[in-house]
């Protein structure tokens, strides 16, 4: 199934895709208002929903409806960096050495955005893109083996690591470069594990302005997805409605030769198989003010102390 949220007379509404239309949820099964509720309620809530479902009748038409990021404000928002060799081989070209472990950052929870919404770049000058595929966390998950890992996965979702380069890269943890306003923008849909089969077997692109910058498959993922939940629950519970990214193939813009940051007007598309596709186009920056980052109080005041 595709589990949707989308506005309804101004309103937040979660429902189902069926054929060329939405189901409500309150037409199917009404306790089940957010869908971190529906996250949590597990694959027998799944099983009735797919019931009630089968002898449905759509009532909004798919086209033209505006569709929201299908969990907002998460408990948890990460993402798994140098996931795919090809891209840690170009982090490397840039200086970021490759990880003994997993690595992971938070993104900021309010960062999260619709599927069409804009970027706005805010204060950065290396505006980049970065396909991922997502996973939606719906039965709890602590000290989990890879093997009990998939029992743990509501959903997958397309995503935009959306990254401000030299924000993220002038520190030594990438939260902050990774969490400007829009800069999470995550969907169409969140699609339950019956309709992906092998989530390790799917096909990724990112487009700018129709060039296709992004292509590899989810099979280059160095750490499975199965070993993520693992080190993750190994730290914390990973709870209902979490969002996990899984990390992004080669050809982001800043590892191209001579960089390709995005600018106001590019649309950026990101797709995967079996999921669909999100599209965002970047706006002028709204910021009102543009901090200096050349400035190293932390330096100066270490050089200035006699040996």
């Amino acid at each position: 199934m595709k589990l949707l949220r989308f506005e309804a007379d101004g309103q937040p509404v979660i429902g189902v895709v069926s054929g060329d239309g939405i189901v409500r949820m309150a037409d199917l099964l009404p306790e089940f208002v957010e869908m971190r509720q529906l996250a949590a309620a597990g694959p027998e809530a799944l099983a009735r929903l797919a019931d009630k479902l089968a002898t449905a009748q759509p009532t909004v038409a798919l086209e033209g409806v505006k569709l929201l990021a299908p969990i907002e404000r998460p408990g948890h928002f990460m993402a798994l960096g140098m996931n795919y060799k090809k891209h840690a081989e170009e982090g490397v070209r840039l200086g970021v050495m490759p990880p003994r472990f997993q690595v992971w950052f938070n993104k900021a929870t309010n960062c999260v955005s619709p599927p069409h919404a804009d970027i706005d770049p805010g204060v950065t000058k290396q505006l980049d893109y970065e396909v991922e595929l997502g996973f939606v966390i719906g039965k709890a998950a602590r000290y989990v083996s890879p093997e009990e890992a998939p029992g743990h996965i509501f959903g997958y979702f397309v995503a935009n690591d959306v990254s401000a380069r030299d924000w993220q890269l002038h520190a030594n943890t990438w939260t902050i470069g990774k969490s400007f306003e829009t800069f999470g923008p995550i969907g169409p849909w969140i699609v339950t594990p019956d309709e992906i089969g092998d989530p390790h077997k799917l096909e990724l692109r990112c487009y700018v302005n129709g060039e296709l910058r992004q292509k590899s498959n989810t099979s280059d993922m160095i750490y499975s997805i199965w070993e993520q939940i693992e080190y993750l629950s190994t730290a914390f519970e990973l709870e209902p409605g979490d969002l996990y990214l899984t990390g992004t193939p080669e050809g982001v813009g800043h590892a191209m030769i001579p960089q390709m940051h995005l600018k106001p007007g590019d649309v950026v598309r990101c797709e995967i198989e079996n999921i669909g596709a999100i599209e965002n186009q970047v706006i002028e920056s709204r910021a009102k003010r543009f901090p200096d980052l050349e400035e190293s109080r932390i330096q100066k005041l270490l050089s200035s102390e006699p040996v």
